[in-house]
C-alpha cells in the first residue's frame, strides 16, 4: 500500500535472447507436433513469450507478491470466509518426507501411516460432527455439498420416490443452489422472519411429498444461531425430507454442539475455514462430508477402513454414489486437518469458538453505534453491519470498502447476505488479538466520521493503492485476459526494428 509506482508487465520488461533458464540437451528424438496432433489445434507463428534474465524474473513477480493481502501479512476480516491464522506447524507436518513423497498408488501395506491419518480423522470428525460416518473425498465445500444431495437423492430413489426439491433459505450460500441445480434438483427459496430465523410458517408451506432436503447454514450468513432448529428439523422429517448441514460456519459451535444433535442428517465441512489450511488462490481444498446411518450405504467409494491392525481402502460399496475426487481426497489438506485438531484437542477446540464468538461480539458492539445493524441479536463467529445511513449521505458500501484499502486492510464481505441492504459482513476470527481488532475498529469508525465530514475522501476511494478505483463493470464485461500489442505498436516496432517488447497495461 502506499506504493503507486506504475509497474511494468512482464512483456514490457523483455529483452529478446535473455533467459531465465536452462535446460540440458534433449536426449530423446524430436517428435513432430503434426505427426500427434491435427493441424487446426496446432500454432501457426511461435508464442510470443517474454525473454527476461532470472534475476529480472525472481524481482518482478517478488515486487508483485509483495502488494498482496493476505493473512500473514494483515488483518483480513473476510465474514463467512474464516480467513484466520493458519499454524506453521501444519505446514511443516505436511512436508514430512513420510507424506509429501508418497503416492497414492503405492501398494497398501507401504502408506499404512498415511491411511491411519485419514481413519483417525474420520473418526474425529464423526465425534466433532455427530455423524455415524465420514467421507474424506470431496476436495472443496462446495464439491461436499452437491456430494451431500447426490446421497440424498439416491436414498429417495432406493426407497422408490422420485423427490425433486430441496429447500434453500433466502440467507444461503450461492454455493447451496448451484449445487442443487448440478444434482439435477429444484430449489425451493423461503425467506427469513424478522429475527433473522428461517420463516418457520414458509417452511411448513414449503415441505410436502416432493421434499427431498432442507440445506441450512447453522449459524447462519447472518452471523445468527438458528433458535428454532430443533422445530425445523421435526417438520422436514414429518414431510420425509433430510436436512443437510452447511458446515462452512463450524468454526462458531466446535465442542459447544453438533450438527447431529440438532437433527441434521448430513454434514459437509470446510477445511481450510475451520480447521485452517491454505486458502483461496484456486489451490486444493478440502470438504468432507459425514452423515447418519441412514446414508452411509451412499457414501462415495472407497472409503477407509480398519481391519484389526491394518489399514486398507474398501471398495465394496454397493450403492454408492461412486467416486467424486480423483485418488482419495487432497491429502496435504487432510493432514494439516489432522495436526490442527491433535494440536488443539476437545478443550483447545471449544476455545477456538469461544473466542471467535467473543470477538465478534466485541467487535459488534463498538461499531453498532457508527452503523446499523441488521439483527440486534448476540452474534456468533461473524456479524453483519448495514450502510444504509452512509447511503443517505451518498456513500456506498462498496466505497466504504475500498476506502478501507487505503488503510492497508482487506475489506470484509459486502453486499451478502442479499437480504441486508447495504450489507457488510465482518468475521475476526478466535486468532486476531484485541489491539488488531482495536486498530480496525478505529478505522472503520474514521470512515464514518469522514462520511460525514467529507464524503468525497471516501467515494473517489482507494487513494494510495498501486491501481486507483477500477471501472468494474466494464472488467466484467469486457474482461483483458492476455497481453496484446496494440496495432500502433507492432507497427512502429517493425519500422524501427526494435527488439523490445512494449505492451498495453491491462
Amino acid at each position: 500500500m502506499g506504493n503507486n509506482k506504475e509497474k511494468e508487465l512482464i512483456f514490457e520488461m523483455s529483452k529478446k535472447g535473455r533467459v531465465a533458464y536452462s535446460l540440458s540437451e534433449c536426449d530423446v528424438p524430436e517428435v513432430a507436433l503434426d505427426s500427434v496432433f491435427p493441424a487446426e489445434y496446432l500454432r501457426q507463428t511461435p508464442a510470443e513469450l517474454p525473454e527476461v534474465s532470472e534475476l529480472d524474473l525472481m524481482r518482478h513477480y517478488t515486487e508483485l507478491s509483495n502488494r498482496n493481502i493476505g493473512i500473514d501479512t494483515t488483518f483480513y476480516p473476510l465474514g463467512s470466509c474464516t480467513m484466520k491464522y493458519n499454524p506453521k506447524i501444519n505446514e511443516d507436518v505436511a512436508r514430512y518426507a513420510g507424506f509429501a513423497k508418497i503416492h497414492p498408488y503405492q501398494a497398501e501395506d507401504t502408506l499404512q501411516g498415511a491411511l491411519q491419518v485419514l481413519y483417525d480423522l474420520q473418526t474425529e470428525l464423526c465425534e466433532i460432527t455427530g455423524m455415524d460416518e465420514v467421507s474424506l473425498q470431496p476436495a472443496a465445500g462446495a464439491q461436499g455439498e452437491w456430494t451431500a444431495l447426490m446421497m440424498i437423492r439416491a436414498y429417495h430413489e432406493s426407497r422408490g420416490e422420485n423427490r425433486k426439491q430441496v429447500i434453500v433459505p433466502d440467507t444461503a450460500h450461492g454455493t447451496n443452489p448451484a449445487s442443487v441445480a448440478v444434482a439435477g434438483l429444484d430449489t425451493v427459496t423461503i425467506s427469513s422472519d424478522e429475527q433473522g430465523n428461517v420463516n418457520l410458517d414458509e417452511l411448513r408451506k414449503a415441505v410436502g411429498p416432493n421434499t427431498a432436503a432442507l440445506m441450512l447454514t447453522n449459524p447462519s450468513t447472518l452471523g445468527l444461531f438458528e433458535e428454532n432448529i430443533v422445530e425445523i428439523a421435526k417438520i422436514v422429517h414429518e414431510a420425509g425430507g433430510m436436512l443437510y448441514y452447511d458446515g462452512a460456519n463450524t468454526n462458531a459451535i466446535l465442542g459447544i454442539t453438533r450438527p447431529g444433535d440438532m437433527g441434521f442428517d448430513v454434514v459437509h465441512l470446510n477445511m481450510h475455514k475451520t480447521f485452517t489450511g491454505p486458502h483461496g488462490g484456486g489451490g486444493p481444498g478440502a470438504g468432507p462430508i459425514g452423515c447418519k446411518k441412514e446414508l452411509v450405504p451412499f457414501l462415495p467409494r472407497p472409503k477407509v477402513v480398519k481391519d484389526g491392525e491394518t489399514y486398507r481402502l474398501d471398495y465394496d460399496i454397493p450403492q454408492s454414489i461412486g467416486r467424486v475426487k480423483a485418488y482419495y481426497g487432497n491429502f496435504g489438506i487432510l493432514l494439516r486437518t489432522f495436526v490442527y485438531i491433535r494440536a488443539n484437542g476437545p478443550v483447545g477446540l471449544r476455545r477456538v469458538s469461544e473466542e471467535a464468538v467473543l470477538n465478534a461480539n466485541y467487535m459488534m458492539r463498538k461499531l453498532a453505534p457508527h452503523y446499523d445493524l441488521a439483527y440486534d441479536r448476540v452474534c456468533k463467529h461473524e456479524f453483519v453491519l448495514s450502510g444504509r445511513r452512509q447511503k443517505k449521505l451518498g456513500v456506498r458500501t462498496l466505497d466504504i470498502a475500498k476506502r478501507l484499502l487505503d488503510f492497508g486492510y482487506h475489506p470484509p464481505t459486502i453486499y451478502f447476505p442479499l437480504i441486508v441492504d447495504e450489507c457488510m459482513m465482518i468475521e475476526p476470527t478466535e486468532t486476531e488479538s484485541k489491539e488488531t481488532m482495536d486498530k480496525f475498529i478505529d478505522v472503520l469508525i474514521e470512515i464514518a466520521k469522514e462520511v460525514e465530514e467529507n464524503p468525497a475522501i471516501v467515494q473517489e476511494a482507494p487513494h494510495t493503492t498501486v491501481v486507483s478505483r477500477l471501472d468494474e463493470v466494464t472488467a466484467a464485461r469486457k474482461p483483458i485476459l492476455r497481453y496484446r500489442k496494440t496495432l500502433q505498436e507492432q507497427a512502429a516496432l517493425q519500422e524501427e526494428g526494435s527488439n523490445v517488447n512494449e505492451g498495453v497495461n491491462v
